[in-house]
């Protein structure tokens, strides 16, 4: 198989979805249009199409005017049947795509946080495996609406928007699942000024809670990346 992950800014780390495509042996083509590249021509190359998070807002066409193309290529790959991931910014631009209403600064989350599954989450081949609620990492402010025709999987009191599947294997995941608890240190590393804004005293606070609820979410995203790359034909 032959999938195509699109970055959106300069820090990006496949985590488990890296690791759940490296056991697949799935060969990787990587697209960094934040620095001037070039989108995928199309859907044909590709049997997959993952778009991963970023600071920036799906409807910031003025300083990102790659957007709107890509939002474009999300609902292509979703109308040719073949697999489609979003996860934050990619799950907003998903939505954007299919026909949904972003909603900017409307739903702030940061850290782990406990997302629920709805009763369709129960049939799904994605997230059937999962217990009815568990804690996950997000670190997002925008939400949106749920795409005309798509099902909702997950919820939260904050976000209400939190997964949902378009056709047969078109995933929005507004929460990091990818993100592994080496994922979340590397970012209080990195970006320590802007975890101190989000959520005050958490990197002192960080040991306690990867050791709790990060191992929980490391599980349940393994296990999400794993059943995704399942949906792939390739």
């Amino acid at each position: 198989m032959r999938i195509a992950i699109v970055e959106n800014t300069r820090v990006t780390h496949h985590g488990q979805v890296g690791v759940a495509l490296n056991e697949a042996a799935a060969l990787i083509d990587i697209y960094r249009p934040f620095e001037g590249q070039m989108l995928p021509a199309g859907t044909g190359m590709h049997d997959g199409l993952i778009v991963l998070g970023g600071e920036q807002s799906a409807l910031d066409d003025a300083l990102h005017p790659y957007l709107p193309e890509l939002a474009g290529l999300m609902a292509a790959f979703s109308a040719a049947d073949k697999a489609v991931l979003g996860i934050c910014l990619g799950s907003q631009v998903l939505a954007r795509g299919l026909g949904a209403e972003n909603l900017l600064g409307a739903a702030p989350e940061f850290g782990w946080c406990d997302v629920a599954l709805t009763p369709a989450a129960a049939d799904d081949p994605v997230l059937s495996g999962l217990p009815g609620r568990f804690p996950i990492f997000q670190w997002h402010s925008d939400s949106f609406t749920l795409p005309p025709g798509a099902i909702q999987l997950a919820t939260s009191p904050v976000a209400a928007q939190q997964a949902f599947r378009a056709g047969r294997a078109s995933y929005g995941f507004q929460f990091h699942f990818e993100a592994s608890r080496a994922v979340v240190g590397d970012w209080v590393r990195r970006f320590p000024d802007l975890v101190e804004q989000n959520d005050p005293g958490f990197a002192a606070r960080l040991t306690e809670r990867a050791g709790r609820e990060g191992v929980i979410a490391d599980a349940a995203g393994l296990a999400i990346a794993r059943a995704w790359v399942a949906q792939i034909k390739g």
